[in-house]
């Protein structure tokens, strides 16, 4: 979902969701590497049935990666690639199911965005070389150095889309790597690995939904299956929700922000290309060896417990006295559907409905107060009842003009804030790093190494105390230029303004507003379904670059009846038509391509050299709209229909849409129903016996040995018992009263033993902590407050809540600690985090007093 800020928020409201994952390194033995056993028990103590990896968040950062050198060639990318595939492997382990999804043709609604973000990767690959180019030039007039401006291809990241040669190949190579793990690695001997590439139409994320979607509908269906999703998207989120699954869990890279990166200019590290000198490159050791490297850590990863997630939305969304019986899978509907009006990838968000602000919580109390007047759900199986949408939409447009102006009031104190800390930081206007930062009096901290002494030295020198006395650079201003806002939603007037300045249109047009409400109301609908029963059209997309307001939503129920039927998605080159800058061209036919830069051409005006983005309110370029025409499809596809014939077979190949691929090992159940059909060279499809396939039910195609197309088809009603999984949070009916202590769960297992202290360690606690603390309760076993979000109780944040700490127990026998030290690492930042659980927090050296007293015991 196109929402940056919506993890941010979702993590910190709901601290215990997170869980950070245990993974186990390899080693080394006489120079060689020793793989990981992934078929010995996950080291997080869960067992995972199935894994999905939405491929392209896999794909991205291992052919153009952000923190670290590119790969060199499209070799290196795909054992990038395979190397991150295994790494996730290992961490979740999978026993049943592996599913490999990449993104292929998309529906029409979901290529305006990504038309957009490939004009905008291209456009600012132009504005980075002309920056570098600039910059070049001025360092040199200067007389500085900068290495020999190689000359190479630059990636260009636009080839990961669908019908391009690049995806063609990562689908072979993938094929290999697949049927090579199968063969020599003991942790896929009996999984069963689906690998839905570019040439299946639909979006990764949504192709693994609708597979999990229709797995669950088959009568063999185990419905205590519990799954883990690959992929960073907000949205996927969501989609686990969507799902109603008791145990649902998704592994994503923990997010590190400002990671340090190299100037694109000279390559080294500490300052961007903007404040680059030129100065030459200090020696990488002793002999350059280290020139190419790049100081990096490895990304680590998190998982994401929607179970969790369910407890926390329970209660939040738990209302009494209804005039109807309340159902809590049916609020979660209600829940995800909400989210999408603060942003999705199909639908701008409405102007008054920002995440940041509280957005989601604002509409969740509307919801709370509102459904008791609605008589009922917002939401049904996937439908929408668009009279009880619009009494949420109206709640929300009678506070529009006081949250216009709260923004704005927030705008400038944020702003105020931010210039009295320029002054405060303004002297000394350097402070050095490394060995000559400055230190604190009586402390015992060993000084670091700078990391680029010539630059360092270069700032000392512009920014020393000769300087003070210079005239200030234009750039160095307590003021920056705004960007300029001609709507003003803080003032009255602001609907006039805003219709006028982006769609040139009156307000008082009220036929066109109307317009604009109803595509947007159809495009609420094209989600919901989308989200719960698949692509209800493949041509629907919304035809503005901005959302209209929530006041504007007035008697919108017959606005939308159905979709139109029977539509059909683009085929891969055409859909390269529809997203490609001309910049892009080279990855198309050459009669094709002409059709973007030919003057001549019937659909030139789809291709624009530049184009206009507008912040809209934001401060960067890359958060404003692009202000990019609309693709006409019945244009293109005319246009298109006159070099159809210019194809090679080796395009027209790549031009067509597949199917899943199934892969089996020669120990899997299912191998010797396989080798049948090898054998026996079937011209129909044949349907899979589920028994020996942990009941994955399809039709099969034989293709070639231990490889199967698979549809897999039609809806089965299903009921079976389900394992409710273990409650984590705190009871929320918990009084101080009730007897016995309270035991939270700790990651993954219930069951999981509690840290024992003996006197000595407690006696380093009490000195370490406030003494002025209050003497009952730090230590008890009295459970921290009821309220989740409120009051003195905080929750850990990065994992899960933790339970007291027990001051009853023996103390640990000195042996323990040489043979079980990972153990005794892993119970004392459970102390920690139970104490941080009751609202105080241990200091840094509590850890090393620990293992002290421990080493003396």
């Amino acid at each position: 979902m196109g929402v940056p800020a919506f993890f941010r928020w979702l993590s910190r409201k709901y601290a215990s969701i997170i869980v950070h994952c245990v993974e186990e390194k390899s080693k080394e033995c006489n120079g060689v590497r020793i793989p990981v056993d992934t078929s010995k028990p996950n080291p997080n103590e869960v067992e995972f049935d199935n894994l999905y990896l939405d491929m392209n968040g896999i794909i991205h950062p291992c052919t153009h990666p952000e923190d670290k050198p590119a790969p060199k060639n499209e070799d290196e990318m795909m054992v990038a690639i395979f190397e991150y595939i295994d790494r996730l492997f290992n961490i979740v382990r999978p026993r049943r199911v592996l599913y490999m999804a990449i993104d292929g043709v998309a529906p029409r609604a979901k290529m305006n965005q990504q038309r957009s973000r490939r004009f905008r990767a291209s456009k600012e690959g132009v504005e980075l070389q002309e920056e570098k180019k600039k910059v070049r030039e001025e360092i040199y007039q200067r007389g500085g150095y900068l290495p020999p401006d190689e000359i190479k291809e630059r990636f260009d990241s636009n080839c990961i889309t669908p019908g391009t040669e690049f995806m063609d190949n990562l689908a072979k190579c993938l094929r290999y790597y697949i049927a090579e793990r199968l063969s020599n690695d003991p942790g896929w001997r009996n999984l069963t690995v689906v690998l839905s590439d570019a040439s299946v139409p639909g979006e990764g994320e949504h192709k693994i939904m609708d597979f999990i979607r229709r797995q669950r509908a088959q009568p063999n269906h185990d419905p205590n299956t519990h799954h883990c999703l690959c992929g960073a998207d907000a949205d996927l989120i969501m989609l686990g929700l969507a799902t109603h699954e008791p145990n649902f869990t998704i592994i994503r890279e923990e997010f590190k922000p400002n990671k340090p990166r190299p100037c694109a200019l000279c390559g080294q590290m500490g300052h961007e290309i903007k404040d680059c000198q030129g100065l030459a490159r200090e020696k990488q050791g002793e002999h350059d060896q280290f020139a190419d490297s790049v100081p990096v850590s490895e990304q680590e990863f998190i998982f994401i417990r929607l179970s969790v997630l369910r407890e926390y939305l329970e209660r939040e969304l738990t209302m009494a006295s209804l005039p109807f019986p309340f159902n809590f899978e049916r609020s979660v509907d209600d829940w995800v559907f909400m989210c999408f009006f603060v942003g999705n990838d199909f639908l701008p968000h409405l102007p008054s409905l920002e995440i940041r602000e509280g957005a989601i919580d604002r509409l969740v109390a509307i919801y709370k107060d509102v459904v008791h007047k609605t008589g009922g759900y917002l939401t049904e199986n996937g439908f929408v009842h668009l009279e009880r949408v619009e009494m949420i939409m109206q709640a929300v447009g009678v506070a529009e003009d006081n949250i216009f102006k709260k923004r704005k009031e927030d705008d400038e104190a944020f702003k105020r804030r931010m210039k009295e800390k320029k002054k405060r930081l303004k002297r000394p206007a350097f402070l050095p790093t490394g060995q000559f930062a400055p230190q604190a009096l009586g402390g015992r901290a060993i000084p670091q190494p700078i990391q680029n002494a010539r630059h360092t030295s270069q700032q000392l020198q512009l920014d020393g105390p000769g300087t003070r006395g210079e005239k200030r650079k234009a750039e160095d201003s307590d003021s920056e230029p705004e960007p300029e806002d001609n709507v003003r939603l803080w003032e009255d007037g602001w609907k006039q303004r805003y219709y006028k300045t982006k769609f040139d249109v009156d307000a008082s047009d009220e036929t066109f507003r109307r317009k604009v409400v109803k595509s947007y109301v159809e495009g609420l609908c094209w989600v919901l379904r989308y989200y719960y029963q698949g692509c209800a059209s493949w041509k629907w997309y919304f035809p503005f670059h901005y959302a209209p307001f929530a006041s504007d939503f007035k008697d919108i129920k017959g606005m939308f009846m159905e979709f139109e039927t029977g539509t059909k998605p683009f085929k891969p080159l055409e859909q390269l038509m529809g997203v490609f800058p001309a910049a892009s061209g080279n990855f198309l036919p050459t009669t094709w391509r002409a059709l973007m830069t030919n003057p001549d051409s019937s659909i030139i005006d789809f291709y624009p050299e530049d184009f206009a983005i507008d912040l809209n309110g934001k401060k960067y370029a890359w958060q404003g709209v692009a202000l990019l025409p609309f693709v006409d499809e019945r244009r293109l596809r005319a246009a298109l229909e006159e070099v159809y014939p210019d194809l090679t077979p080796e395009e027209r190949k790549r031009n067509s849409l597949g199917s899943d691929m199934l892969f089996v090992g020669k120990s899997h159940p299912l191998c010797d129903f396989v080798r049948e059909l090898y054998l026996t060279k079937p011209s129909e499809g044949t349907e899979m016996p589920p028994e020996l396939c942990h009941g994955i039910q399809g039709a099969s195609i034989y293709f070639y040995f231990y490889v199967l197309f698979i549809n897999i088809f039609h809806f089965i009603v299903n009921v079976n018992v389900i394992l409710i999984p273990s409650k984590v949070l705190k009871p929320s009916d918990w009084e101080k009263s009730n007897r016995g202590p309270w035991k939270p769960q700790l990651g993954f297992n219930p069951n999981r033993q509690q840290v024992h202290l003996d006197q000595s360690a407690f006696r380093a606690l009490s000195h370490n902590m406030n003494r002025d603390r209050p003497r009952d309760g730090l230590y008890s076993n009295a459970p921290p407050p009821g309220n989740y979000h409120g009051g003195p109780y905080r929750p850990s944040h990065g994992g899960p809540s933790h339970g007291p700490i027990n001051a009853h127990v023996p103390h640990f026998p000195s042996k323990f600690l040489s043979s079980h030290l990972k153990e005794l690492n892993t119970q004392v930042l459970t102390a920690q985090e139970g104490c941080a659980q009751t609202g105080t927090w241990i200091p840094i050296g509590l850890f090393l007093c620990i293992l002290f007293f421990c080493v003396l015991s």
